[in-house]
């Protein structure tokens, strides 16, 4: 007799056992492995929310320091993010509709800061636009002082930001279908028009999402900034460089910007979802063979 025929169970029906206890098993470690690395992920997040009491956290918030950082901030990421968004647009809308010799190195160049070091991101804006640097004496004898200025704070949330602008926008334009920017053409819309009034309004929401990341990198960038713009406070500090120049000082008030840089980024990261979300369906629709366009030029 056999082994199943003594416990009373068919050989099949053990297997199905088996195979459930297995599913089983695996759900469990997924379950565990997500807990895992949810509460890894949040634990700092969650000791930075509840380190100070509540009313002491929104006092924070109104300090000079806090003020003064956040105005620099606004300040600095809005003029940084109008120059990303006028140049970088045209610029990413020509690497995804031409092909060309030396595109892929191009864009290769384009994604270097990316990878770099903040530090040595510092580094090259100041050895290239200080007063010593390569372009230092031209700047000089032009009577233009960028290093250690707010002019130098911008200059460092461009070169840190616009690769996430130009990634995002590249690929946003690459998804436009080629067909409709034919047509605008025949219909007599110049290249200009056609990216104007066809590409970038049906890649509106992906250029959006990439412009949102790009932003939330620029407010959060910190390392480029305190090695070419330095850290004073009401002109170069800040938000991420008030919570450096407080860590020592004062504690809780770091704690509080830091909190507070925590929510603007999050919002910012959840409109770019949003947005992405609803580049995603307008996109499948715009492919749709019998979808009507509303982007001919007129």
């Amino acid at each position: 007799m056999t082994p199943a025929a003594r416990s009373g169970a068919p050989p099949a029906g053990r297997a199905t056992v088996m195979a459930a206890l297995g599913r089983g098993s695996v759900a469990t470690g997924a379950a565990g492995a997500v807990v895992i690395v949810m509460a890894f992920l949040m634990l700092p997040i969650v000791a930075l929310f509840t380190y100070q009491p509540l009313h002491s956290l929104l006092h924070g918030f109104g300090a000079k320091v806090a003020t003064d950082a956040i105005l620099v901030s606004l300040k600095t990421s809005a003029i940084a993010f109008a120059v990303v968004l006028t140049l970088g647009t045209p610029f990413a809308y020509i690497l995804a509709r031409r092909r060309f010799p030396g595109r892929t190195v191009v864009i290769t160049l384009v994604e270097v800061p990316l990878v770099m070091p903040p530090a040595v991101a510092g580094l090259g804006l100041l050895v290239a636009f200080g007063r010593f640097g390569l372009l230092g004496h031209t700047l000089t004898a032009l009577g233009i002082d960028l290093a250690f200025s707010q002019a130098a704070v911008v200059i460092a949330i461009i070169f840190v930001a616009s690769p996430f602008y130009l990634r995002g926008a590249i690929a946003a334009f690459e998804a436009v279908d080629s067909t409709l920017l034919d047509v605008a053409g025949t219909l007599g819309a110049g290249p200009l028009r056609r990216m104007l009034r066809v590409a970038v309004p049906l890649a509106s929401a992906g250029l959006g999402a990439a412009a949102a990341v790009a932003f939330a990198r620029g407010i959060g960038e910190f390392g480029a900034t305190i090695l070419f713009a330095g850290s004073f406070q009401g002109t170069t500090q800040t938000l991420p460089l008030a919570v450096y120049a407080l860590f020592d000082a004062n504690l809780d008030q770091a704690i509080a910007i830091g909190v507070l840089l925590i929510i603007i980024s999050a919002a910012i990261l959840l409109c770019s979802k949003l947005l992405l979300r609803s580049w995603t369906i307008s996109t499948s629709i715009s492919r749709f063979p019998g979808a009507p366009s509303s982007f001919a030029p007129h």
